[in-house]
């Protein structure tokens, strides 16, 4: 995964185990795209002292799913939707016995659809 995308995932996850300028200068960084010297100059701090912020601030959210694994499990989860997604949308009519059990399914589609969509776009 390209870096600038794992430290925004794990931001999303982790962000508020993180101090206010944690987030500010990741934010800064990875967000609005600004150099160390840039965000040094307005946070008024050295641009060594925003570099040893920022890895050490990456360190510690890789720490956090390392010890946690929420991303991880984010993952596992969205596959294992996408899979049952796949398979209600197998489903068809001619696949059930009597209408009360189509319509159930198509139910089930409906939910595990807008589930997925509101979950990953």
């Amino acid at each position: 995964m390209e870096k600038l995308a794992k430290i925004a995932l794990l931001a999303d996850f982790y962000g508020p185990l993180l101090t206010e300028k944690q987030r500010t200068i990741l934010d800064l960084y990875y967000q609005q795209d600004l150099s160390l010297a840039e965000i040094a100059g307005l946070e008024r701090i050295s641009r060594q002292g925003i570099h040893d912020l920022l890895k050490r601030t990456e360190r510690n959210l890789t720490e956090y799913e390392k010890k946690l694994g929420l991303v991880q499990r984010f993952w596992a989860e969205r596959d294992k939707l996408a899979e049952g997604k796949a398979l209600a949308q197998d489903l068809g009519k001619q696949d059930f016995t009597n209408e009360s059990a189509w319509e159930r399914c198509r139910q089930l589609r409906e939910i595990i659809s807008e589930v997925y969509a509101g979950l990953f776009g």
